[in-house]
């Protein structure tokens, strides 16, 4: 029941709990109760969700970071940066990978050479500037 009543806010986080009740199969009170559990517990936030270009961030990237030593240090580093949206460390070619998104190219270079170039432990980095967002979505929670 809990993932129906995340689908509905997914389609629209200002859904009145009424309706999201009478669509999932269970009264207002209950609806509340859960979603308040729900948000207590860290399952889900309610958010609102921009687009980037709409608010002068124009240059996104995906940067791929090769790291000596400790990884923690520099993805804590790194999710302090506010142009840092997504910070994940992984396996394969590269420790970390973190979505940077800048005003422009030369936001984005200053991100990029002086900030996390900077950062003890960055061995090299690699960047993929994207040319145009094809597809984002936050529906994958109730899959």
């Amino acid at each position: 029941m809990s993932l129906a009543i995340i689908e509905q806010l997914q389609e629209d986080g200002r859904r009145p709990y009424a309706a999201i009740g009478k669509a999932v199969g269970l009264s207002e009170a209950a609806v509340r109760q859960r979603v308040q559990k729900l948000l207590e517990q860290g399952v889900m936030q309610i958010v609102a969700v921009t687009d980037p270009l709409t608010v002068g961030l124009r240059r996104q990237a995906m940067v791929g970071i090769k790291v000596e030593g400790d990884l923690d240090h520099v993805a804590d580093a790194l999710t302090a940066m506010a142009e840092c949206e997504y910070v994940v460390m992984t396996a394969g070619s590269f420790d970390l990978m973190v979505e940077i998104v800048c005003e422009d190219d030369d936001h984005l270079l200053e991100v990029i050479n002086k900030r996390i170039r900077a950062l003890p432990g960055v061995r090299s980095t690699e960047s993929f500037v994207y040319l145009k967002l094809k597809k984002q979505t936050y529906m994958w929670g109730t899959r």
